[in-house]
């Protein structure tokens, strides 16, 4: 997983010590907290993946070298404070991560006093960025996703029923929960069922056999990939064979590694699609295809651009230390070319990017027509 062209293993943590740094590059000091092991760890290695492959690129270009520490938060959120003060203690210039949005709420005063730039790559409840200066996120919030996702599901499958199961322990799915209720009322279809379970919960069985007797047009699920997997399995065994709306929990291939067959005709929203027709799509693919053998994700995706975004407002605010500067030129960046599209930043922390519906079909995410 570790490029190791760039990194070299030092010591235990997962912390890395980079390369030299080329003549005359600067040296950039960057944190990265990820999930390299944990409950989501599939997310967290897809970031890992991307990231590393983007930095290894950065270097070998010459104008700036990272030097990364690199952490493992395990995806709870007393480990990723944990993680974030020693990276504020070890001064970094910018911070990479942590993965979860209940991890980033958690950190997020923590660096807006140490005023330290923080990225969340994957981390897509309400609010978690509103009232900060130095918190962004290079990906679309479940606000923005889902209504894009019930919009155009509903156009394309003309559904007027919905049934809804989300995690009610999950800060994330809850919020994800609160989007698709209000957009599907926005959009004129009657909820006929919510039911809830708990994350790492494995039968769920008693929420479906109430919902299968109302025959919804739709079924709603705002989970993570493995209750998710298993909720979809149970469905189509009790012969569930509706549409499913899932959130940003399900853009991983582990949901269709775990799921097989039973994954197929579920939508989500993103903005990443690897069938993007953009050169720059097409040449991560295939870069990233060569390098680990698989196709990327959207977590490897977000991840990638993420140190890609760094870079940009690093030489654009021509420092690789002054945190106050770099911040503002991450805040005011405007149509940059990514592997996701042309993506803008307007001081508001999150991204302005198209965004697609995906659909899975014999077990890959494809764009839905």
């Amino acid at each position: 997983m570790v490029a190791g062209a760039v990194f070299a293993v030092s010591g235990c943590g997962g912390e890395k010590a980079s390369s030299k740094p080329m003549e005359g590059a600067k040296v950039a000091k960057i944190g990265f907290a990820t999930a390299s092991t944990g409950p989501v760890a599939a997310y967290g290695l897809g970031e890992k993946e991307g990231f590393d492959m983007a930095v290894e690129e950065i270097n070998k270009g010459g104008k700036i070298h990272f030097e990364v520490n690199e952490m493992d938060t395990k995806g709870q959120v007393s480990q990723a404070v944990n993680v974030i003060q020693k990276m504020i203690s070890r001064k970094e210039a910018v911070i990479v991560g942590p993965v979860l949005s209940s991890e980033y709420k958690a950190i997020g005063k923590l660096v807006e006093q140490a005023k330290i730039p923080t990225i969340g790559v994957a981390v897509t409840a309400e609010g978690v960025t509103d009232g900060y200066d130095y918190l962004f996120r290079v990906c679309v919030p479940e606000s923005e996703n889902i209504p894009n996702t019930v919009k155009k599901t509903h156009q394309k499958l003309g559904y007027k029923t919905a049934a809804i199961l989300y995690s009610s322990n999950n800060e994330h799915q809850v919020s994800a929960y609160k989007v698709f209720k209000r957009s599907l009322e926005a959009e004129g279809v009657n909820i006929i069922a919510t039911e809830t379970f708990a994350d790492k919960d494995t039968d769920f069985s008693a929420q479906l056999t109430k919902i299968q007797p109302l025959n919804p047009d739709v079924v709603i699920l705002a989970a993570y990939y493995q209750e998710g997997a298993l909720i979809l399995k149970k469905m189509r065994t009790l012969g569930m064979n509706q549409p499913v709306l899932g959130d940003n929990g399900f853009a991983s291939p582990e949901l269709m590694k775990l799921a097989g067959n039973a994954s197929n005709n579920t939508y989500v929203s993103s903005m990443w699609a690897p069938d993007r027709k953009s050169k720059l799509t097409e040449d991560f693919v295939a870069a990233f295809k060569k390098k680990y053998n698989k196709d990327p994700d959207q977590f490897a995706a977000c991840g990638y651009l993420a140190v890609k975004y760094v870079a940009e407002a690093m030489e654009k605010a021509g420092t690789t230390t002054d945190t106050k500067k770099i911040r503002e030129a991450m805040a005011t960046i405007k149509n940059m070319e990514t592997v996701a599209g042309p993506m803008s930043f307007e001081n508001k922390g999150t991204p302005k990017v198209d965004l697609v519906l995906l659909e899975v079909k014999d077990g890959k995410f494809a764009l839905a027509k």
